[in-house]
């Protein structure tokens, strides 16, 4: 049985401990399991606050982020390496044991041409040793494909499927976004079937970034190709709500994303409910 989770960039731009215990009824009458936190500045982030809430509310808490753009890994891959360290102490912290997202990459920064193999070679190299780190904190380590506008890295689950075998690193799982998916994707099923073995966590995000069902998604395809490979892990509600000022850009995000923002929640995730009944998958 799948688990619900929400990316709290759907309730606020960053975590604030106050503002995440305001909607606490809100998330639990919706059956919310699970909650994201980007964690875009890891040394600045409030873990006892984040840690006591988790407990005392029964949420438990898995984190993502995306590099900064002051990061180059062809570069200087000690410094990804070194942020990403950080972000790891934190999310063991919080008790956590997985850290997901473009954690190979910054949001919004292409080269404008295809991936290179220096570019390949050092991101595995680079994943390799992140995975060496994560494991030493008792972490699995997430990769999600994103859409050609936000990298030229990797956008495709055949993509995430290379690294992760020429990685060959037992802690590294493929994450995967409906959102890009749409866009990258020929379809649900063979996106899913292919990034099967390796699949440990979904974004459930709709074409627009707003609300599940106010957009052009196909969901009781992504519902059904769920199915189809008998998926029981992770799904997100992902909606850019709320985002914060530092990666706004990298994601386009310049207008509100749903006319109404707590449409987010209060008709999003019956609808997704309904929707992976419907397919025959399950979500606690």
């Amino acid at each position: 049985m799948a688990v619900l989770g929400i990316h709290t960039f759907a309730i606020a731009p960053e975590w604030q401990t106050e503002t995440m215990r305001d909607n606490c009824p809100l998330l639990k009458a919706h059956g919310v399991k699970i909650l994201e936190i980007p964690l875009l500045r890891p040394d600045r982030f409030d873990v006892e606050g984040a840690k006591s809430f988790a407990r005392q509310h029964d949420f438990q808490l898995v984190t993502s982020l995306g590099l900064p753009g002051t990061i180059d890994l062809v570069s200087d891959m000690e410094s990804g390496l070194a942020f990403l360290a950080n972000a790891f102490r934190v999310t063991q912290a919080l008790g956590g044991d997985v850290l997901s997202g473009v954690t190979y990459g910054t949001i919004g920064k292409t080269t404008g041409r295809p991936v290179t193999q220096r570019e390949r070679d050092t991101l595995c190299r680079f994943l390799e040793a992140a995975c060496r780190k994560a494991d030493g904190f008792g972490l699995r380590l997430g990769i999600e494909p994103c859409n050609r506008y936000e990298t030229h890295l990797m956008n495709t689950a055949a993509d995430a499927v290379g690294y992760v075998e020429a990685v060959g690193a037992p802690n590294l799982f493929i994450h995967l976004d409906t959102y890009h998916m749409h866009i990258e994707e020929q379809d649900f099923a063979s996106g899913f079937a292919t990034a099967a073995p390796y699949l440990g966590y979904v974004h459930l995000s709709e074409s627009n970034r707003g609300t599940p069902g106010r957009g052009m998604v196909n969901w009781p395809a992504a519902m059904a190709a769920l199915t189809a490979i008998g998926y029981d892990g992770i799904l997100t509600l992902e909606s850019m709500n709320h985002v914060d000022p530092d990666i706004a850009g990298g994601l386009a995000i310049w207008r509100p994303v749903a006319q109404n923002p707590d449409d987010v929640l209060n008709l999003g995730i019956p609808f997704l409910r309904r929707v992976a009944s419907a397919a025959g998958l399950s979500i606690e």
